[in-house]
């Protein structure tokens, strides 16, 4: 009887869920890397070809925040999850008040250049969601690839580390692989400064502490952590000369951003002053991380693969505040570049975090006898997507 009940009831499947734009006509599409491999789909998104860095990332939800992190800026993003859109895309406006920054994501628009995912839910279902994932990319220009062997691609990848890529849609499908000279290298310019802001800016100006935020490429939640906590934030272009206005501020922060760090040497140099000069507190995530440590005295590479995902595991060298020594804590990453780990370390400097699978320098901080509070992490304490592990709370 209770069997024979539950069958009248109305049933709520996923052919609810709202259809992509009918005018988004999907076209063939091919993947070439530089390496010489290239894998056959179909086209999403914007219909039109483009070069990109190939990159893999194993986050496996939050792909909205992925594709809008700017430091995903000039890379072909290859999601390891094989369905990608099943929740759709929100509404990425919010107030500018003591609480949020203007945006839901992590800035205005999608960041990476392309997008390659094994299976595209066409359907989408969510009670955010304004849009499908094909239609949002369509919006912004984007374009991407879908039934591919993102398992095949991903392991190419993980082997022969980051490779040049070339996604080739509708009538260049068809065409011959690029030469190896056509393919575009992103790290090659300065996308720091195509995503900085180019004025300062302030956000909770009645805020009760005073921080000031380089911005490399800053994702949002990095700012609404900031102005949730209180504070006034000041945002300032990366190469701004924060000497000249420091006194004004309580502390100094560095944020996340794409690209070589060689090409922000100027933001080293002119935060080496400030470390020499000023005893208070800075802190710095990812690409304000290797600033810091170029300004330490380290020297940063460029990694097979970099780290990309939300399960990267790290494990604490030093205590300080809310992180305990001998602990892993997982952590969301994203970043093609670190610090070199060296013996002896620069005077009044220390290694903080260490990553659990390749050793690479997660975290640096300034010595107790220093003077100094310093601190900077590889990874991203505010998530958003990721674990909390990192998170004052």
């Amino acid at each position: 009887m209770f069997i024979r009940s539950i069958s009248r009831l109305p049933l709520f499947a996923r052919g609810l869920a709202t259809h992509a734009s009918p005018e988004l006509t999907s076209l063939p599409a091919v993947l070439h890397l530089k390496s010489g491999q290239s894998f056959t789909g179909r086209s999403f998104g914007a219909p039109k070809s483009i070069f990109g860095e190939t990159v893999f990332s194993t986050s496996i939800t939050s792909y909205t925040e992925s594709m809008t992190d700017p430091s995903y800026r000039g890379q072909i993003l290859v999601f390891t999850t094989p369905l990608i859109g099943n929740y759709g895309v929100p509404n990425n406006k919010t107030p500018i008040d003591s609480q949020d920054v203007g945006v839901l994501l992590e800035s205005q628009g999608i960041q990476c250049t392309a997008v390659v995912v094994a299976d595209l839910a066409e359907k989408f279902s969510h009670h955010a969601a304004v849009e499908s994932l094909s239609s949002w990319c369509h919006r912004h220009g984007v374009p991407g690839i879908t039934g591919v062997d993102t398992r095949t691609i991903t392991s190419l990848l993980r082997d022969q580390g980051t490779t040049l890529g070339r996604l080739a849609i509708g009538a260049d499908a068809s065409a011959s692989a690029p030469e190896a000279s056509e393919y575009w290298d992103p790290s090659e310019e300065n996308l720091v400064d195509q995503v900085s802001t180019k004025t300062p800016y302030v956000l909770n100006p009645t805020g009760d502490i005073k921080i000031a935020v380089l911005d490399f490429g800053a994702k949002a939640n990095i700012l609404r952590s900031l102005v949730r906590r209180g504070a006034a934030v000041t945002v300032l272009p990366w190469d701004y000369d924060f000497n000249k206005v420091r006194d004004q501020y309580d502390g100094l922060f560095l944020s996340n951003g794409p690209g070589d760090p060689g090409h922000c040497m100027p933001a080293a140099m002119n935060l080496r002053k400030t470390m020499e000069q000023w005893d208070k507190p800075v802190f710095g995530i990812c690409m304000g991380h290797q600033i810091i440590g170029m300004a330490a005295g380290l020297d940063a590479y460029r990694m097979t693969f970099g780290n990309r995902g939300h399960n990267q595991p790290v494990l604490a060298l030093a205590s300080s505040g809310s992180i305990k020594a001998g602990r892993v804590y997982v952590t969301s990453q994203n970043h093609q570049y670190a610090l070199k780990l060296q013996d002896p370390f620069p005077q009044g400097w220390e290694p903080f975090f260490i990553n659990c699978n390749d050793s690479s320098v997660e975290g640096i901080k300034s010595t107790p006898d220093s003077g100094k509070k310093v601190w900077g992490v590889q990874f991203h304490p505010e998530s958003a997507g990721g674990p909390l592990d990192t998170i004052e709370v």
